[in-house]
């Protein structure tokens, strides 16, 4: 019998997990002894805080990119076709958004394997119930672009959300968090909302909505802190 693929969420800072996570997830964590993850040493570290009684030792972690070619994930997947079950495990949150595990997911598809998505954190749902936004229609663009087509992809999420209703989501890497904003406040019109979730789920977590006339009166620290952007 084959084995499963366990999407397990992880968390998205220093954090107590008896927070953010079901025994049922430690559990699985503490069963499976191989895992496909981004950086082993960071998803190390994360196990053992999770289960500290858990021989880390024992376990066996893939690295994976964006890049990873077939043949590598061919490789890392040999384990569920022995039986074994494997974890896929983001950097912060839950595995495959904004992260390459969709890879491995997507041939597991294929080749009739199991794969159960486990309960935890979830940056991007947990910034979208919080602004007051339009929860039925919402788009993810994950991260957006840093030079030429920012202006324009920004403005084209802006028209969209007034033309359709639809909430418009995006992220960008945290240590140019505050530039986005100074582009945000400078493209879009004064009448637009925008909603910044920052440092969700930790103590110094902040979920601020307001109009884009409003942000340019209270300009917020952003650098280096993990964020969520949402337009409407």
């Amino acid at each position: 019998m084959n084995g499963k693929i366990y999407l397990i969420p992880s968390e998205m800072g220093e954090q107590n997990p008896n927070q953010l996570f079901p025994d049922f997830n430690k559990q699985i964590i503490m069963e499976t002894n191989y895992y496909i993850v981004e950086n082993a040493r960071t998803i190390r570290r994360f196990i053992k805080k999770v289960c500290p009684e858990k021989n880390i030792s024992e376990a066996i972690l893939f690295e994976i990119d964006k890049h990873s070619p077939a043949s590598e994930i061919e490789t890392m997947m040999k384990p569920l076709f022995e039986g074994h079950n494997i974890g896929i495990i983001s950097e912060a949150g839950m595995p495959c958004i904004a992260d390459p595990g969709n890879l491995v997911v997507a041939r597991a598809h294929e080749k009739g394997i199991r794969v159960i998505p486990l309960i935890g954190p979830n940056s991007i749902i947990m910034a979208l119930i919080s602004s007051g936004f339009n929860g039925q229609s919402f788009a993810f663009h994950g991260y957006i672009p840093i030079k030429d087509e920012r202006k324009k992809m920004i403005l084209q999420m802006e028209s969209t959300a007034a033309r359709t209703g639809q909430t418009q989501i995006f992220m960008e890497t945290p240590y140019r968090n505050q530039q986005l904003f100074a582009d945000l406040i400078s493209y879009l019109r004064p009448t637009t909302k925008l909603c910044i979730a920052t440092d969700i789920t930790l103590k110094t977590e902040e979920i601020k909505t307001k109009t884009i006339s409003e942000w340019k009166k209270c300009i917020p620290n952003l650098q280096k802190r993990p964020s969520i952007f949402l337009i409407y």
